[in-house]
């Protein structure tokens, strides 16, 4: 064979050696730009930007939000043997004030090491629900605030709160004031940056859903959606998740957790309105930027 039939076979058999791999790149996620990773297609953001952690804490909740202006927020905590995990992290993002806390309601898995970050930190507003528990966890929070001087705000439907010019609160439920179960009584709070929303639920289950539909329904159309009760088949119902309409879902949950969360009812009802979730038991921290108008997301 000639060198320059060589040549041209060569150049035959690279051609489709680089559309073989483009096509398997394509259905398994292998090449730059198709890749399955949750970093993939994220764009460059302008302006000032707000960060949402949310913080692997095990089977329980964590949210810190860094907004444009310097300032942040804690929603939940975890179990109290997270506690120095949580104020490390807040002190590695360079903050020695948490200027709003938020308390969803009093189970262990959501504020058992608040006591640690109440003593930890200087507090600006705390923001919690009606809901009280006859626990040495609770009555240890109570105390931590009551030395400090600090008066806690409820957190109900209705309640906004202050952030920025450019960052808005509202605290969309507990709607009524007493709850069989404390779950139903967490504080819901939706935050918006410009065009971006993020809706946080604690473990509001179904009862609580259906009161926040018939009073706020069109509010609840959010950009992210954390998902309530860690994924719990008692929690994000079909006419909610409809109303709500978010692009992305984060469960917090323990890897293996005994109960099962999330459980695959949830899942099915988040797969069938096309949400892309994640999960803090395979995903660990998950992290989204946003400039007010896209989201980046990190995990």
């Amino acid at each position: 064979m000639s060198s320059s039939a060589k040549k041209k076979l060569y150049g035959v058999l690279v051609a489709v050696l680089v559309v073989i791999f483009a096509f398997v790149g394509d259905q398994f996620g292998l090449i730059d730009g198709l890749d399955t990773d949750s970093s993939a297609g994220n764009t460059e953001l302008s302006g000032e930007v707000m960060t949402v952690n949310f913080f692997d804490v095990g089977q329980g909740d964590c949210k810190f939000i860094e907004f444009p202006n310097g300032e942040c927020m804690l929603i939940d905590c975890g179990e109290k043997y997270y506690a120095d995990r949580v104020i490390q992290k807040i002190k590695n993002a360079g903050y020695s004030k948490i200027d709003l806390l938020v308390v969803t309601h009093p189970h262990t898995d959501h504020m058992g090491g608040m006591s640690e970050i109440v003593d930890e930190f200087e507090i600006g507003e705390i923001y919690m629900s009606n809901a009280q528990a006859m626990t040495s966890t609770y009555e240890s929070l109570l105390e931590s605030i009551d030395n400090k001087g600090l008066t806690v705000n409820t957190a109900k439907s209705g309640v906004a709160i202050t952030v920025s010019d450019t960052v808005t609160g509202e605290f969309l439920a507990p709607v009524s004031n007493d709850y069989d179960d404390l779950n139903n009584s967490s504080a819901v709070l939706k935050l918006t940056y410009s065009d971006v929303s993020f809706l946080f639920t604690g473990d509001a289950e179904t009862l609580s859903e259906n009161e926040m539909l018939s009073v706020s329904y069109y509010e609840l159309d959010s950009d992210v959606l954390k998902v309530g009760h860690h994924g719990s088949s008692s929690s994000s119902c079909e006419e909610f998740l409809s109303a709500v309409s978010p692009e992305y879902a984060v469960i917090e949950c323990g890897a293996d957790n005994s109960y099962g969360h999330p459980h695959t009812e949830t899942l099915e009802r988040l797969e069938n309105v096309g949400v892309k979730i994640y999960r803090t038991d395979y995903d660990s921290d998950i992290v989204f930027t946003t400039d007010g108008s896209a989201i980046n997301v990190e995990d």
